[in-house]
């Protein structure tokens, strides 16, 4: 379904819907009680990226859910493939989005099975450097769905919220621990004494696909880091799908001493290697 006077595509269990008219249930348990895992991809030449990956961590996510993915991976990515060249985007994200379907308002499921959402849109390009302030609240990393990429959010709004009041483009969480975690969407690396150090799944941090990427190809210690030791980075950064590698100019308001700086300029290089080799490593 080709787009129409400028409105967007989606596909929705199967078909194709004008964005205007695309709709879910009210009933949907994505929606009442945040029943749901998503993958955002970034769309490079018209392809979305990594999308093997991204499929695998989207099945893994349902699995700790306990959802169905009610499709297969061929179908999916013919699907992806799809909602790209229907929004007639070369570059930008794309979203697959599977929640628990029709259910009652409350928490048990219904009888009907999941559904699937894929949408697209257009992404402005990440500044090459960002700002980050730690916020009080805690990742629980010995949560039910520790790790799992769930369309439950709000912990995410409230704190990047709290980060943008404060003048900062990223919040930055520990864990119950007190050890570094994880962003409100994005893993973080730390420059520490000359070696690139980042928390590990342990902390309680998404499995980030940019994230693992890095790790194959560059010396990572996985390590847990107190918080406090923020203070000692000489040099950090972000990552994530849209994001890819984004240098951190400043942590707490203190700014970092390079920016980037050589293991941060090295991770760059690197997924830009990676990403010239394959679109789908």
């Amino acid at each position: 379904m080709p787009r129409v006077n400028g409105d967007g595509v989606v596909w929705i269990d199967g078909a194709w819907h004008a964005e205007g008219e695309a709709t879910v249930s009210s009933f949907d348990h994505g929606l009442t009680v945040g029943d749901g895992v998503f993958e955002t991809l970034k769309i490079v030449d018209g392809t979305a990226f990594a999308l093997r990956r991204h499929l695998a961590r989207l099945r893994r996510s349902a699995a700790g859910l306990g959802l169905e993915v009610p499709r297969t991976d061929d179908e999916l990515r013919d699907a992806v493939a799809g909602t790209v060249v229907a929004n007639e985007l070369a570059s930008g994200r794309v979203r697959v989005t599977v929640t628990g379907g029709v259910g009652p308002l409350g928490s048990d499921r219904g009888p009907n099975g999941s559904s699937v959402i894929i949408a697209a849109s257009d992404q402005p390009a990440w500044p090459e450097s960002a700002s980050v302030v730690t916020v009080p609240w805690r990742r629980n990393e010995h949560s039910a769905v520790a790790g799992l990429k769930t369309t439950s959010y709000a912990d995410n709004v409230v704190a990047l919220r709290a980060a943008r009041e404060r003048g900062a483009d990223e919040a930055v969480l520990a864990n119950t621990a007190g050890n570094l975690c994880e962003g409100t969407g994005t893993n973080i690396f730390l420059g520490l004494e000359g070696t690139l150090v980042t928390p590990p799944l342990s902390s309680g941090c998404l499995a980030g696909i940019v994230r693992e990427l890095l790790i194959e190809a560059l010396p990572v210690v996985e390590t847990d880091v107190p918080l406090e030791r923020l203070g000692e980075a000489d040099e950090a950064f972000l990552t994530s799908s849209t994001r890819e590698v984004q240098a951190i100019s400043a942590i707490d308001e203190r700014v970092l001493p390079a920016c980037p700086g050589p293991l941060t300029a090295r991770a760059i290089e690197a997924f830009a290697e990676i990403r010239a080799r394959s679109l789908d490593p």
